[in-house]
């Protein structure tokens, strides 16, 4: 059975806090949880406040969905970012399990 993992790593220029942080942070995972019914996951340990690392992890019978979900999960990434003011510095996939 396949298993996506997506990483993402995260800019968050505007962050002058802690605080500021988890607040782009809290409303990406929880926006990707209900939009695409993933897992998320904060995957660094919050030492740098405008930097953050999410995984995103799906799992289905057909890698060929995985890879298309994983594509649409992507994109949305991009604009998500840019509409909390974050940015995408690099994103990956990973397929285990084909």
């Amino acid at each position: 059975m396949p298993i996506a993992k997506l990483t993402v790593e995260v800019a968050i220029p505007h962050a002058q806090s802690i605080k500021d942080r988890r607040q782009v942070v809290r409303s990406m995972k929880d926006k990707l949880r209900h939009g695409f019914n993933v897992s998320v996951a904060e995957l660094d340990d919050a030492s740098l406040w405008n930097r953050a690392t999410l995984g995103l992890v799906a799992i289905s019978n057909s890698a060929e969905y995985l890879a298309g979900q994983m594509r649409e999960i992507d994109d949305a990434l991009y604009r998500l970012a840019a509409s909390l003011g974050a940015e995408v510095v690099d994103s990956w996939v990973e397929m285990v399990g084909e």
